[in-house]
């Protein structure tokens, strides 16, 4: 068993590591989306409840994946000259700081040659996929719902504060 260790200037003492754990605590409220849930987690904290005894778990986690574009050869090849072209600039624009009387020059180079090689670069990463991905997305991690969980020595009081937050909220609506 190995032991992790916290070490300032004076001393080195044994520290549990920091592992995974399951969230504890008492079911205080449920909420559809994240954004319910830290809003009662912030009300707690406005009417001076201890929320370090509060925990948000989401619960059923789901990894949507949205799918944005279709690439194309010409998506692909054009975005890696894009980036290549920042790159490029960078580093001529850095050569031509540190090479006295260079002028123009090494911005020029810097910029053709970030272009060829980012487009080069691009060209073998998605011919690598052999077409068996061509398309761009962007992926998440979401819940069905959002559980506010309090340690029980805490649990009654955060839950009558969630209820009149929902009473409020239910008569502004």
């Amino acid at each position: 068993m190995t032991t992790a260790f916290s070490q300032t200037a004076f001393t080195t003492t044994p520290r549990a590591p920091q592992l995974p754990t399951m969230p504890t605590g008492w079911p205080i409220g449920s909420y559809d989306t994240y954004e319910e849930a830290q809003r009662a987690v912030d009300h707690l904290a406005d009417s001076d409840f201890p929320v370090q005894d509060v925990t948000i778990v989401g619960i059923d986690p789901l990894l949507v994946e949205r799918v944005s574009a279709r690439l194309t050869w010409r998506k692909v090849l054009g975005s890696g000259a894009m980036s290549g072209a920042w790159f490029g600039l960078f580093v001529g624009l850095l050569l031509s700081l540190f090479t006295p009387g260079a002028g123009l020059l090494p911005i020029v180079i810097g910029l053709v040659s970030g272009i060829g090689f980012g487009m080069a670069f691009a060209a073998a990463g998605y011919a690598a996929t052999r077409g068996k991905r061509d398309f761009v997305s962007h992926s998440q991690l979401v819940a069905r719902r959002y559980d506010v969980l309090c340690q029980p020595r805490n649990a009654e009081n955060g839950r009558e504060l969630l209820a009149r937050l929902s009473m409020r909220s239910s008569f502004a609506g």
